[in-house]
C-alpha cells in the first residue's frame, strides 16, 4: 500500500533523509521510532505529499505520489504532530468543512460524518466548538477528519504527544481499531506505543534507517546469548559453581544471592536450576530469561557521542501545522 524507494530530502549542504526505503503492506501498522531530528517528520511529510523529495519515489496503492498526487493522495489521511482544527469551529461544522474538502457532498458527506463521528467516539461533543474541548477529544476531531473520505492508508505523526494517561489509552484503542481496516504508518519516538499497536518497526538515525523488522526479531537480534536471572532467599554457599557446572551454562556472574546466567544459544537450563536448587535446599525467589527489551535496542542503535553535534538546527522551519494538516480536495 505504501512503498517508498530511495527517498532524499535536502536542506542545502544538509542531508536530512538519507536513501530511506520500506514498504508497507495491507492492514499492516508499521512503527517509524527515532530520536527528535532523525528525520521522521520529514520522511512523513514526503510520505503524505507536504513536501517533495530531492529525489526518490513514493507510490500509494500503487499510484505514484509525485506523477498522479490527487488520484495517490485520495487514498491518504493524515494527521500531522502539530494538529491545527479551526478552534471558532463546531465539530460537525469543521468535519463538513472538511469533506466539502475532499469532495464529499449531500448525502454521500452527511454519511461519512456521521460514521467518523461515531467511529472516534466524538458524537457527545458533535455541537461543541472545538477550541473548547480537551486536547484528547481535539485529536479524535483529528482522526476523524482524516478518515471521512474512507482512505485505505492511514499516516499518523506522534498522534498521542501531549495527551494524558487517560487519553493515550482510548487514542492507542482506537489507532488499533482503525489499523483493522486500512495500512496505517505511526510516527513515535513512544516505545510502549510501538510495542503495543505495530507489527513491524523502521528505526531511523540521522535520516537513515538503521534496522527494521518485527519488535520480537530486532529484539532477538540484540539480545546474544540468552541470559537467566537467578534469585536465591540467601546466598548459599557455592551457588555460582553449582551452576556454573549445569549443562548449556556458559558464564555465572553476580554474588549476594543474585546471579546472571549466561547460556549457549538455543538451550535453556531453567529447569536443571530449579532442580539443582531442589536438591540443594535452595528457596528460588526468581528464575526467569532475560530479554532485550525495544529500549535497549533503540538506545544501542541510536546512542552517539555528543561531540558528533547535531543536526536538528539545520534544516529551515517547517511549513505550519494550519497548512500541513489539510488534505488536497478531491
Amino acid at each position: 500500500m505504501i512503498e517508498a524507494q530511495d527517498l532524499i530530502r535536502r536542506y542545502g549542504d544538509f542531508t536530512a533523509v538519507d536513501r530511506i526505503s520500506f514498504a508497507v503492506g495491507d492492514r499492516e501498522i508499521l512503527g517509524m521510532l527515532g530520536p527528535n531530528g532523525a528525520g521522521k517528520t520529514t520522511t512523513i511529510r514526503m510520505i503524505t505529499g507536504f513536501l517533495p523529495p530531492t529525489s526518490g519515489r513514493v507510490t500509494i496503492s500503487g499510484r505514484d505520489l509525485f506523477a498522479d498526487p490527487i488520484e495517490a493522495r485520495r487514498q491518504i489521511g493524515y494527521v500531522p504532530e502539530n494538529v491545527a482544527p479551526y478552534p471558532e469551529m463546531r465539530v460537525t461544522e469543521y468535519l463538513a468543512y472538511r469533506a466539502s474538502l475532499e469532495g464529499l457532498r449531500g448525502t454521500d458527506a452527511r454519511s461519512a460524518i456521521n460514521e467518523s463521528l461515531e467511529r472516534c467516539m466524538i458524537g457527545d461533543v458533535r455541537d461543541q466548538i472545538i477550541g473548547t474541548l480537551s486536547k484528547g477529544y481535539r485529536q479524535r476531531v483529528a482522526l476523524a477528519t482524516a478518515i471521512l473520505h474512507r482512505p485505505r492508508v492511514l499516516v499518523l505523526d506522534e498522534p498521542t504527544v501531549g495527551l494524558d494517561p487517560k487519553q493515550i489509552i482510548s487514542i492507542r484503542e482506537l489507532i488499533r481499531e482503525l489499523g483493522r481496516e486500512r495500512t496505517l504508518l505511526l510516527s513515535t519516538h513512544i516505545l510502549s506505543e510501538v510495542e503495543l499497536l505495530c507489527d513491524r518497526v523502521v528505526i531511523i538515525d540521522r535520516g537513515r534507517i538503521v534496522a527494521s523488522g518485527a519488535p520480537e526479531q530486532l529484539r532477538d537480534r540484540m539480545r546474544g546469548n540468552p541470559t537467566i536471572r537467578v534469585v536465591f532467599k540467601d546466598d548459599p554457599a557455592a551457588a555460582a559453581a553449582t551452576l556454573g557446572a549445569l549443562p548449556g551454562v556458559l558464564s555465572v556472574h553476580g554474588e549476594n544471592a543474585h546471579y546472571t546466567v549466561e547460556c549457549a544459544p538455543e538451550t535453556d537450563p531453567r529447569e536443571a536450576i530449579f532442580r539443582a536448587a531442589v536438591e540443594k535446599g535452595w528457596i528460588l525467589l526468581e528464575l526467569m530469561r532475560d530479554r532485550a527489551s525495544l529500549e535497549d535496542v533503540f538506545v544501542r542503535l541510536t546512542t552517539r557521542d555528543v561531540t558528533e553535534g547535531s543536526h536538528e538546527a539545520a534544516p529551515p522551519p517547517p511549513p505550519s501545522p494550519a497548512a500541513a494538516s489539510k488534505e488536497v480536495p478531491s
